[in-house]
């Protein structure tokens, strides 16, 4: 199996999205926010629609659309608090609406399954070191804000009354975000990428340990459902996201057991 460069390629790139999106799915389940990922997902979709109609590489204007949409979802948040969850919805509508018409009417041509479920053959040394970047720039600048982002995260409102840059951390947090799930697609697919920002978080969550070990099993339980996934994927023939979905599940259900007593 390592013997395949593309197989070489998708272990590193899920082994890159399996430290990345328990890094960003931490804050958001805290939050309450997990439909926001889901959100993204769709609109990641919309751009690589997007680019394929118009001859560009994918995951660039991907990156950029998810951005973007991200960044939407921020300020409309911040200024209509009140109907937070409903815009959420509409931005992944619209998404989900450009994504159909270019694909429906051939526009963008190619085949989207790869980028729906997931596909480790797709998965390029360009496509690697994009995810590394995005990594690499994730954690840094998460490690730089963390104790301000625990803050806002569990009291935005202390958060401002302290003098702490909240809509700033939040804008970058959300673009942090949009770059987290556009690299993502190609190794989960934009059907699974949200669940792998939630349920490796809520399995860590149920061994009730403090915020910086939870996080700390998060990857490792995000670590076992996409190598073993992507192994598993190779080996039966399918489809990784839907290979992957099906073991975060399963883990979930593992931690559930585990800590039922402590429930």
């Amino acid at each position: 199996m390592l013997s395949y460069p593309f197989m070489q390629n998708a272990l590193m790139a899920g082994t890159l999205v399996a430290i990345l999106s328990p890094v960003i799915g931490m804050f958001l389940v805290l939050k309450r926010y997990s439909m926001m990922g889901d959100a993204l997902a769709h609109s990641s979709l919309a751009g690589v629609a997007i680019g394929i109609a118009i001859g560009i590489s994918p995951t660039i204007s991907s990156v950029i659309f998810t951005t973007l949409a991200a960044f939407l979802i921020e300020y409309l948040r911040l200024h209509l608090k009140r109907y937070a969850e409903i815009l959420m919805v509409v931005v992944m509508t619209l998404s989900v609406g450009i994504a159909i018409i270019l694909v429906s009417s051939g526009i963008a041509n190619t085949n989207i399954n790869q980028y729906l479920f997931g596909s480790i053959l797709t998965v390029t040394k360009a496509d690697l070191l994009m995810i590394l970047f995005v990594t690499l720039i994730t954690l840094f600048i998460i490690y730089y804000i963390y104790e301000e982002l625990i803050y806002i995260t569990f009291d935005e409102d202390g958060a401002n009354i302290t003098n702490i840059k909240v809509n700033l951390l939040n804008y970058i947090f959300a673009l942090l975000m949009g770059l987290s799930i556009a690299v993502s697609i190609r190794i989960t697919g934009v059907l699974v990428i949200s669940s792998m920002i939630v349920l490796p978080v809520a399995s860590a969550m149920q061994y009730k340990k403090g915020f910086t070990k939870t996080l700390m099993i998060s990857i490792i339980i995000a670590l076992i459902d996409i190598i073993f996934g992507l192994i598993l994927s190779f080996y039966l023939d399918s489809a990784p996201g839907g290979t992957i979905a099906l073991i975060s599940v399963f883990t979930m259900l593992i931690s559930l057991g585990i800590n039922r007593n402590k429930i």
